[in-house]
């Protein structure tokens, strides 16, 4: 009996301002976030999906909605797909920031691998895990799809193919509204793919279109 499992990133949220917001509240879709998740749903709307789970946070359930009215189902809110926990919530943080450079963060910088600013790797994994098992059992012979977000996805995947947990964040293959794809006959996990159905609303998209 062949099941399969979506792992859904949300989409684009509006946040002007560069903040890491991890689990904080009142960070919703864009216009473009929301172009994401419709077009999710015009692209798998029709598969046999019966299962429609979401992280807790906003970004998510509002990039779960379209696909839930295209199925006619009721989301069902997970905390265990939420997205992981970080010192750095609710700072302004990217590479040109000068955050890294302040003395006061560095006893979070140690361990990398761990890591120490944030929910541990293994952590993450010990409640994604049991969630995805959970939403292929009450799908068992047709599809489910858990919205998630990019480090608990991608935390997943490299526990499922068997690699490391500790990574170097700019080499995920989890983009905005992407699908990493596990597909089960019986209880064996026999492929992981990976999709992005909004690639054309990936900023940046239109350049390397047209180029």
């Amino acid at each position: 009996m062949k099941t399969t499992v979506y792992l859904l990133r949300h989409g684009e949220v509006h946040n002007p301002e560069g903040i890491l917001y991890g689990r904080a509240t009142g960070f919703h879709l864009s216009e473009r976030g929301r172009a994401m998740a419709d077009r999710v749903a015009e692209r798998i709307g029709d598969r046999d999906i019966t299962v429609l789970v979401s992280s807790p946070l906003e970004r998510a359930q509002e990039t779960a909605a379209p696909l839930a009215a295209a199925r006619g189902l009721t989301v069902r809110l997970d905390d265990r797909v939420i997205e992981s926990s970080n010192i750095f919530e609710g700072k302004r943080f990217d590479i040109q920031d000068s955050l890294l450079r302040q003395p006061q963060v560095w006893r979070s910088l140690w361990n990398p691998f761990r890591p120490s600013w944030g929910e541990p790797y293994k952590d993450v994994v010990g409640r994604m895990w049991p969630a995805v098992l959970d939403a292929r059992a009450e799908a068992e012979g047709h599809e489910a799809v858990i919205v998630s977000h990019q480090l608990p996805v991608w935390t997943a995947r490299r526990r499922l193919e068997g690699k490391r947990l500790w990574h170097d964040p700019r080499r995920r293959q989890c983009s905005l509204a992407s699908l990493t794809s596990l597909t089960y006959v019986g209880d064996e996990l026999t492929s992981i793919d990976y999709s992005e159905p909004a690639a054309t609303l990936l900023p940046g998209a239109n350049k390397t279109v047209g180029a």
